[in-house]
């Protein structure tokens, strides 16, 4: 499995989850998470291979800010 961190903008459960949903409809054998109690407003997803391209786009997309953290 491969895990990617990216860091975000996003502040919100509410937002974080609607996120969560878009996500899994693009990805849906990935795990997807946040941890909003990080100061980097982490995004963690977890699959079979790397997504990150695509992630940020679709996120950037939305007007959400969205960056890998190596």
């Amino acid at each position: 499995m491969e895990v990617t961190i990216f860091e975000t903008n996003v502040e919100t459960e509410r937002i974080a989850d609607q996120l969560i949903i878009y996500l899994q409809k693009i990805i849906p054998d990935f795990q997807i998470n946040f941890d909003l109690e990080d100061c980097d407003n982490i995004l963690r997803i977890e699959g079979s291979r790397d997504v990150s391209a695509l992630v940020i786009k679709r996120l950037n997309a939305k007007g959400i800010y969205c960056k890998p953290i190596p």
